[in-house]
């Protein structure tokens, strides 16, 4: 484990006290109405973002929780990105919470997808991102993202993010703060490479 992140009994009581707020509680069917000018990239398996150049996120099976907590950091900019700042910002509080109860409404995949890294050196560094995401990346904390399953090039730009302090959450800027560009790839790709993880949302 990275030394400077070999404490995960204490980063699990800090995840339990932190973890408390975002209950939802919408209607998937209204959801995937609402969901509609989300699709254009949320739900077209294999879509870029553009520059940088990463995956976007696969949503379905999201915790629905952690589906709110992110939209309204867009609203607010906590976390920068132009375009879900402008798709979040006009949601009212409904709205994302129908939204989330669609996104968290999908199955887990079928199986578990290939990964260009190293996923048992990114085991070996994992312990203490299991204290909140569970130890496969499926943790029932709902405030706190599935990482399963996640595309492998996403996360690694997430970490980074928190890395820089482009994205803002305390816990995870602190925790991503030491890491190295290795950690990070390994990281990215165990938890890329587990089962039962997110899918890309299919709409009818």
């Amino acid at each position: 484990m990275i030394r400077s992140l070999s404490r995960p009994l204490l980063v699990l009581a800090m995840c339990g006290v932190l973890a408390s707020t975002a209950q939802a509680a919408g209607d998937p069917a209204v959801g995937k109405t609402k969901f509609a000018t989300c699709a254009g990239c949320h739900a077209i398996p294999g879509y870029t973002n553009a520059y940088p150049t990463y995956h976007v996120p696969r949503l379905g099976g999201q915790h629905a929780d952690y589906i709110i907590v992110a939209l309204k950091d867009y609203q607010t900019g906590q976390r920068t990105h132009p375009t879900m700042h402008a798709n979040a910002s006009s949601l009212k509080e409904q709205d994302m919470q129908d939204i989330a109860a669609y996104l968290a409404s999908f199955p887990a995949a079928a199986a578990p997808y290939p990964v260009q890294g190293n996923p048992i050196a990114g085991k070996a560094k994992s312990a203490t991102c299991a204290a909140c995401h569970g130890a496969d990346g499926n943790g029932n904390i709902p405030i706190y993202p599935r990482l399963a399953g996640q595309h492998e090039d996403y996360l690694r730009k997430a970490l980074s993010d928190y890395h820089e302090g482009a994205r803002k959450n305390p816990i995870m800027n602190g925790m991503a703060q030491p890491l190295s560009p290795q950690d990070i790839a390994d990281l990215a790709s165990y938890f890329a490479s587990q089962p039962k993880g997110l899918v890309t949302v299919q709409q009818e």
